[in-house]
Order: C-alpha cells, then sequence, then structure tokens
C-alpha cells in the first residue's frame, strides 16, 4: 500500500525535499498549508506519517509544533536535516530590477534580510509558504513579483532563479522530525535518541535534579525546550532530546524521571540522523 505522507506546504517546498530525501520513492504527498492541516491529516488518517520542521539553527525552536505534536499525541519515528538555500526568483526574462515586491514566508525573508537591505526598492511581502508564492507567480503570470524559495520550486514552476543562496548565514541547517499517530513503535535495537516532555513540581532544584539523573545515567541532553502550562500558571512543561550509546541506560532514566514527574510523556524514541 502507498504511503501518504503529509507535509506543510506544497510540493517544492523544503518540506517537500525532505519527504523526498527521507522515504522510499513510491509515496503519495499530501499538501498542508500550515501545521494545524498538517496534524489534522495524521489524526484524521488522511495521511500516514507527515514531515513537520521543529528547529531551525538561526531561528532556534518552532515552539508552536511542540504544542502540537503534544496536543494531538503525534510520535516522533524519525528526524532529517536539510541545509536550506534561499533562492531569489521570478518570471523568465525578468531581473532582480524589475522586481517590486518579494513574497515569502517571514522566516525566508528575516534569513535573507542583509540581501534585500542592498534592494531598497523590493518591497517585502509575507506569505504562508514558500514554493506556493512561485507557483501563484507561474500561474498568474505576476510580472515584478518575486519569491524566495528552494530551486526545485523553480525548477517545477518555470521560473528564473535571479540570485542563488541569498541568506544572511550561509550554514542554514532545519531539522523536522517525521511523525505519526501512536502506532507502530521503533524496534529497540535501532533507538539512541528520544523526545520527552515532563512537568515539575514548582519547587527549587526540581529541573537540576532531573538533569542529574539525566547525567548519571550517560544521557546527552541535545535539547531543552520550556513552554507554560496554560491551565497552571507560573509552571511549566519541558521539552528535552536525550542520545544515548545504550538503551538499558536510556530506559533506566526514563523510568526514575517518570517518578519524579507531575506528568510524563514520551514524544518520540527514534535513531538519530546525523548532520
Amino acid at each position: 500500500m502507498q504511503s501518504i505522507i503529509a507535509i506543510q506546504g506544497i510540493q517544492g517546498s523544503f518540506h517537500h525535499q525532505v519527504a523526498l530525501n527521507y522515504f522510499p520513492s513510491d509515496i503519495q504527498i499530501s499538501e498542508c498549508l500550515t501545521f494545524d492541516a498538517l496534524a489534522d491529516a495524521l489524526v484524521s488518517g488522511r495521511a500516514t506519517q507527515a514531515v513537520m520542521a521543529i528547529e531551525n539553527s538561526i531561528a532556534g525552536s518552532i515552539i508552536p509544533n511542540y504544542a502540537l505534536l503534544d496536543k494531538h499525541n503525534l510520535q516522533i519515528i524519525g528526524e532529517s536535516y536539510l541545509n536550506i538555500e534561499h533562492n531569489l526568483m521570478g518570471l523568465q526574462g525578468q531581473s532582480i530590477a524589475d522586481l517590486k515586491e518579494v513574497h515569502s514566508h517571514p522566516m525566508a525573508l528575516l534569513q535573507c534580510k542583509s540581501f534585500f537591505s542592498e534592494h531598497s526598492h523590493i518591497r517585502l511581502v509575507e506569505a504562508e509558504d514558500t514554493a506556493d508564492i512561485a507557483r501563484k507567480i507561474e500561474e498568474d503570470q505576476l510580472h515584478g513579483i518575486g519569491a524566495v524559495a528552494s530551486t526545485k520550486a523553480a525548477n517545477i514552476f518555470n521560473l528564473e532563479v535571479f540570485s542563488e543562496s541569498i541568506q544572511t548565514i550561509k550554514n542554514n541547517v532545519t531539522r523536522f522530525v517525521i511523525v505519526q499517530k501512536k502506532g507502530a513503535l521503533v524496534e529497540d535495537k535501532n533507538i539512541n535518541k528520544a523526545a520527552l516532555k515532563f512537568v515539575l513540581d514548582h519547587q527549587r532544584g526540581s529541573l537540576a535534579a532531573v538533569l542529574n539523573v539525566m547525567s548519571d545515567c550517560q544521557l546527552n541532553l541535545t535539547k531543552i525546550q520550556s513552554l507554560p502550562v496554560i491551565e497552571t500558571p507560573g509552571k511549566y512543561a519541558f521539552f528535552v532530546d536525550v542520545t544515548f550509546d545504550a538503551i538499558e541506560h536510556y530506559k533506566k532514566a526514563r523510568s526514575i524521571i517518570e517518578i519524579m514527574a507531575t506528568e510524563f510523556k514520551i514524544l518520540g524514541e527514534y535513531p538519530k540522523n546525523k548532520l
């Protein structure tokens, strides 16, 4: 049976590129213009798995996506890193001088701020998706409008790339997680990374005690993100990523942290992906 993979955005987006890199060739892409729609596609069963951006080396964590994973009880089963290169494009036969506006996702525009400071004649307009703007330019033959998107989008929609790799920081990497509804687990022998959520009593040293458990059990903390617990002002939920060499050490730490926490959830146990 062909797998249906949900992506945020349309074909030609960075999510689409990750899906092509990560999955076998025999997949069907389900396009979702928002992350909420992506989560709904999984929950409803319209998609079997999904690709979701979770953090960027420049912009940091995509915090609302942590909340989505938690709210919908989605399970991380893998991860993939993609070096993000932003390219300025538009209709064939134009040049940068012809552009009056450039449309793209606000994160993409922010990451190309230095480039556009040298082209003050261009007005920047925020949009929901990088590749979708490229599609609209081609479909509606929008003269004077540019897009910041991937080279794959330029190829799909037959646009001309006016300038390549225009992001301010060239080493621009986004981490994506592969998610699904709760179901088939990754085999223990393949697991060396985990994503956990826990809530602690609002007491001095409670977080330090958990971190000590991780250290004592030889876990490497690679990520920690806190979000307020909306129902309890002043209380925070912690989302952490840990890596480990021996799953027995991880399971020991997991069982201890579960006892220490007032709320505990495993968001995923999976094989880590190298940068």
